[in-house]
């Protein structure tokens, strides 16, 4: 039996792979390690969305190089540079595309003939998150060709995985165990459209719920645009479960900068979610995430960007400052906007946006939520997720007091007693079950 590493990089859809990754080389019987010194083979899934990110994968392959054990590299930088790390890094023994993984035996095979029997399934996973959760991806790719983004690049097009797919993999995944489920996309409130006449992503989450398995289900990556009314009321009809948590990049405001970006998104799509949520929800969560210094971003943009956020008040906001990726639409468009400009826009959303998440966290206070217990601090201290927060590190903590012994993964009641910039704390009421 030889021993394999596993290093995961980017987001939770890259997770994801990783998990059925883990499967291919757990199937074929590698025990899988955390320690490098003591694996056979590591591997490492790379990002290759923006150029951060292309740092971190080159920089972790540097790094796992230096163990001198079999390295193999797969994921979205490799799709992106395959030819160029292939001749650049030539230390690797093996670089994998996504394309590719459905040959993934047969390559591998090259490093270890002897040791794989099994094919490579991507449906067959080993769980990287804790037991209680996990993601269950929806659809791959993306048709929306937004000008700043690589993703159709690197994933193709939009393409929907079948329900009777899912609905198996939602099914094994609550008798095992899991009680909050997350779904994922790159699109996911399109899911559907691409296979089917009459079945969306409301009609997959009905059925879903329909399963009685989770005690938590979220929704995360939703374009305004796309979210009916129908996937509204079912939320609202099972907010308990179906928890009312938005998730919207809508990347910018103006519907200059918006037509620029190539999103599909109007200003007026994203004002109209904005109220009906408010409008259907007494509290509900509102995420987004932004892009500074976008090519032909100026100042009234950014001021009427700064405006817009103000006024419409998202619980949770990220920002990125506009990364420049050869082969996307906006390389090569006039008005790029200097490093700086970029980073300072970035720097003033971020400090507005303390203040307007201060403020919102502030009507939390006296609330009573149910949620599931994430970690253990220290003796009589534990982390909580609610409906209030996503498990991607994005959004803020839930901190709780409970003289009550508690493990993760138990469903409790808390009572939110203070609030700070991000984050919430409170106290237990009650354990509802383990």
């Amino acid at each position: 039996m030889k021993n394999l590493l596993l290093i995961s990089l980017g987001c939770v859809k890259n997770a994801v792979d990783s998990e059925t990754v883990l499967s291919f080389f757990n199937r074929n019987d590698f025990k899988i390690v955390l320690d490098p010194e003591k694996a056979d083979v590591i591997v490492i899934n790379t990002c290759g969305f923006i150029n951060d990110a292309k740092k971190e994968s080159l920089d972790t392959i540097f790094k796992y190089l230096r163990y001198h054990k079999k390295l193999i590299v797969i994921g979205c930088l490799v799709e992106r540079y395959y030819e160029d790390l292939k001749k650049e890094i030539p230390e690797v023994d093996l670089f994998i595309r996504i394309k590719d993984y459905k040959n993934m035996s047969n390559l591998v095979k090259g490093l270890f003939n002897d040791e794989i029997k099994e094919e490579y399934n991507p449906y067959y996973r080993v769980l990287s998150t804790p037991k209680y959760s996990a993601y269950l991806k929806i659809s791959d790719g993306c048709s929306n060709h937004c000008a700043y983004c690589a993703i159709p690049l690197i994933r193709g097009e939009f393409h929907s995985i079948e329900k009777e797919i899912l609905l198996k993999e939602a099914k094994r995944l609550g008798e095992s165990g899991v009680k909050e489920l997350i779904i994922i996309s790159q699109d996911t409130t399109k899911y559907g459209s691409d296979i089917y006449k009459d079945y969306d992503i409301a009609s997959l989450l009905d059925d879903i719920l329909k399963l009685k398995l989770f005690k938590f289900i979220r929704l995360l990556y939703l374009y305004s645009y796309e979210v009916s009314d129908r996937l509204i009321t079912l939320i609202k009809e099972n907010s308990e479960v179906l928890l009312p948590y938005f998730d919207i990049p809508i990347q910018h405001s103006t519907n200059k900068m918006l037509k620029l970006m190539n999103r599909k998104d109007k200003q007026k799509d994203i004002i109209n979610l904005v109220k009906k949520v408010r409008r259907n929800f007494k509290n509900a969560i509102l995420r987004t995430t932004i892009i500074t210094g976008f090519p032909g971003e100026n100042k009234r943009d950014f001021i009427s960007l700064k405006k817009f956020l103000f006024k419409y008040k998202f619980d949770h906001l990220g920002v990125f400052s506009y990364s420049r990726e050869e082969d996307t639409p906006s390389f090569n468009m006039p008005h790029q906007v200097r490093e700086k400009t970029k980073e300072l826009r970035k720097s003033e959303i971020m400090k507005q946006q303390s203040l307007i998440s201060y403020d919102l966290n502030k009507k939390h206070v006296g609330e009573v939520m149910k949620g599931i217990i994430t970690y253990k601090l220290k003796e009589n201290e534990y982390t909580v997720r609610t409906y209030f927060n996503a498990p991607d590190d994005i959004d803020g903590n839930i901190y709780i007091r409970s003289n009550t012994p508690l493990k993760e993964g138990d469903i409790v009641k808390i009572k939110i007693n203070s609030s700070s910039f991000y984050d919430l704390s409170g106290e237990l009421l009650e354990k509802i079950e383990n």
